[in-house]
């Protein structure tokens, strides 16, 4: 199939994108790279009557440190965070998952932003931000607001960001000291959705495990002073509060055995990598 027409704007300035996001509403939709845009629009789930393209809105292709927080504006791309040799210091986590997503040609055009924005249950991205309790700023021609990950991920392929409003960075806090992560996913094969998605935060005798894949958003789960012959029940208690339900890919069933094996590995290996 064929998108049906639309008229498009490739803005210059973020006021002049903005303008247009306020004018068309609903009726708007926004395109940096378009990986999962694209494909959206030529089986026709979505019809807008105004693509509004952002590439080349230069504010928003950066990167920068500040104050134990990395933020990455809206039109830096996958691949360029990937190429990255600093970003395993910066946020190990997200450094680890980007590997995993898609291949490198998709990863070339595929924005950090529009991933949060597209919010694919089995996407890497939106699960590193769950997991590190990471943040999406939205702005409008009204106002700006920061957005917290489990705010902003509403429900598949459902966020918080408003008709009028873009994503204009997301923000992930910087890896602490004494702190391990740990990052796996299973796919039929490498660049595939995951069928499960798993990430892990050691701190102290604290882990968080964040999982994709299996309940319409990415979902966390916090333990503090677990022992290692309690870890088995929780991750069982878990792998059933996420729900889940059979696909053409993977039952729940299956998907909750996942979590329990891959998730002890991913937990273990967060700790392994915290008393490094």
């Amino acid at each position: 199939m064929k998108p049906a027409a639309f008229d498009y704007l490739r803005a210059e300035t973020l006021d002049e994108a903005l303008e247009a996001m306020s004018e068309f509403g609903d009726d708007a939709k926004v395109i940096a790279g378009g990986q999962s845009l694209m494909p959206m629009l030529n089986i026709r789930l979505v019809k807008p009557a105004i693509l509004v393209d952002i590439s080349r809105v230069v504010v928003l292709d950066y990167t920068k440190t500040n104050h134990k927080r990395f933020e990455i504006g809206g039109i830096v791309t996958q691949g360029h965070l990937a190429k990255s040799g600093a970003l395993q210091g910066i946020v190990p986590l997200l450094a680890k998952a980007l590997p995993h997503i898609g291949h490198f040609q998709t990863r070339n055009r595929g924005t950090v932003c529009g991933s949060l924005c597209h919010s694919d249950p089995s996407s890497e991205i939106p699960l590193c931000l769950a997991t590190l309790g990471g943040t999406v700023v939205l702005k409008s021609k009204r106002r700006e607001r920061t957005v917290d990950a489990q705010d902003f991920q509403i429900d598949m392929l459902t966020t918080d960001c408003r008709p009028d409003e873009i994503a204009v960075a997301a923000s992930f806090p910087t890896s602490d000291d004494n702190t391990g992560y740990a990052f796996s996913e299973l796919a039929r094969r490498h660049g595939d959705f995951a069928i499960v998605a798993l990430a892990a935060v050691a701190t102290g005798d604290t882990i968080r495990l964040g999982v994709g894949g299996v309940a319409a958003t990415p979902t966390v789960r916090e333990w503090s002073g677990l022992s290692p012959a309690d870890l088995e029940d929780a991750l069982n208690e878990f792998a059933w509060d996420l729900g889940g339900s059979d696909d053409i890919h993977a039952t729940a069933r299956y998907r909750r055995e996942i979590v329990r094996r891959m998730g002890a590995k991913v937990i273990q290996e967060a700790s392994d990598a915290r008393a490094q």
